[in-house]
């Protein structure tokens, strides 16, 4: 039998599973953050701040009493985050550092097959010494173990000490112990990661069962490819092997798309319900999203299921950028319903808000330009602004 999970109900879903139906007024403690990262299954990071970085607005359009200082204490004093990759860098609850294990081991193989092509014969005689030192002097930044009189251009040209700190983190010898202006400080992880995870086991089968269960669950429904995509730990042929060795527990469904277009083939766990209205109703208020937010991680999920197409453009070049540099989508109820270009400017304390585009058929009402102007005053408050200045013709319909 096949389940037909119509566009509203798969919408829903989706917002529900990537915390974005709770009220975000509401009043969030240390743990609650810690849940909503650990249901989340990772928050991203990234180095651009144009308005926040992206972890903090990640978490901020999500929850708006949020406080920084939690994060920087789950990270950095309780060890119950830590940074490492899923699709990309990410913040990671470390209760999932045993399975992050099996990425490792697979990692320290691939990367020494690839790094001796790119780097060349011997590029590796650099680990130990670089391991050595930080056993013998303790935590370091890369800029603190940068040879003289080497010449560094791109990621191919890194120095050879670089290079030793990202393969020893890669590959879990070395973790982050915190930043300083945002640059990783590096340590042994037995220094950084709790013992009962760092030490704990688990077989590759549970590893690969919790990787696409784990990745299902987060998601509400799909393919087998998406399921792999999900952490960036498993295979897809991994994950199409599970979904077959779990048919008994697994429904097809068939989700709706925007447009009438095809429906989409996915599995979703039986106890999933294809109700809409048994899915919370997100809020209604406007909010500006990261353009690293989960719900947009899949670029094809969320065109099939919100009619909203989104690229980052920071690579493209200015002249043939659609958009911009780096545009914030805008999430209003349960749908995608413009984009907003802006950049927090903290030497005059100004958010400096540059240009709107709305999806067709989105009209720029009094009471959304309203809605609109209150997130923005929320988010110039969150990156530390006290004035919001928008450039003539802002919001003139594109």
């Amino acid at each position: 039998m096949v389940i037909e999970l119509s566009n509203r109900a798969a919408r829903r879903i989706f917002l529900a599973k990537q915390g974005l139906s709770a009220q975000p007024s509401r009043a969030l403690s240390k743990p609650d953050l810690l849940q909503m990262i650990h249901d989340l299954g990772f928050v991203q990071v990234d180095s651009i701040a144009t308005v926040e970085r992206a972890h903090q607005q990640i978490i901020f359009s999500r929850n708006q009493t949020y406080k920084r200082d939690h994060l920087r204490q789950l990270l950095e004093e309780d060890r119950a985050l830590f940074e490492h990759w899923t699709h990309d860098a990410s913040i990671v609850p470390t209760a999932f550092y045993p399975y992050w294990k099996h990425r490792f081991a697979r990692k320290e193989q691939r990367m020494r097959e690839r790094w001796a092509k790119w780097h060349g014969k011997g590029f590796d005689k650099s680990f130990d010494e670089t391991y050595q030192r930080i056993v013998e002097n303790g935590a370091v930044l890369a800029r603190e173990v940068r040879q003289t009189g080497h010449k560094s251009g791109g990621w191919w040209e890194w120095h050879p000490s670089k290079t030793a700190l990202e393969f020893l983190w890669q590959t879990g010898k070395l973790a982050i112990r915190g930043r300083e202006n945002f640059q990783k400080i590096y340590d042994l992880s037995e220094r950084v990661i709790p013992d009962h995870h760092r030490e704990s086991e688990v077989t590759h089968a549970a590893f690969v069962d919790w990787a696409c269960r784990a990745a299902l669950e987060r998601l509400g429904f799909a393919t087998h490819g998406e399921i792999s995509a999900f952490w960036d730990l498993v295979s897809p042929e991994e994950a199409k092997g599970w979904v077959a060795a779990n048919r008994d527990t697994l429904d097809d469904v068939e989700i709706e798309c925007v447009g009438g277009g095809k429906a989409r083939a996915c599995y979703a766990f039986s106890h999933l319900s294809a109700n809409a209205d048994d899915w919370p109703e997100p809020p209604a208020r406007i909010r500006v999203l990261s353009p690293f937010d989960p719900l947009l991680r899949g670029r094809d999920r969320a065109e099939r299921l919100f009619g909203f197409r989104y690229r980052i453009e920071v690579f493209v070049p200015a002249a043939k950028r659609e958009f911009g540099y780096y545009v914030f989508p805008l999430l209003e109820g349960d749908r995608l319903i413009g984009r907003i270009d802006m950049k927090a400017d903290r030497k005059t304390g100004t958010l400096n808000v540059t240009r709107l585009w709305l999806e067709p058929k989105i009209r720029a009402s009094a009471g959304r330009m309203a809605r609109l102007d209150a997130e923005l005053a929320r988010v110039a408050r969150f990156a530390g602004v006290s004035d919001i200045v928008y450039a003539e013709g802002w919001n003139r319909p594109s």
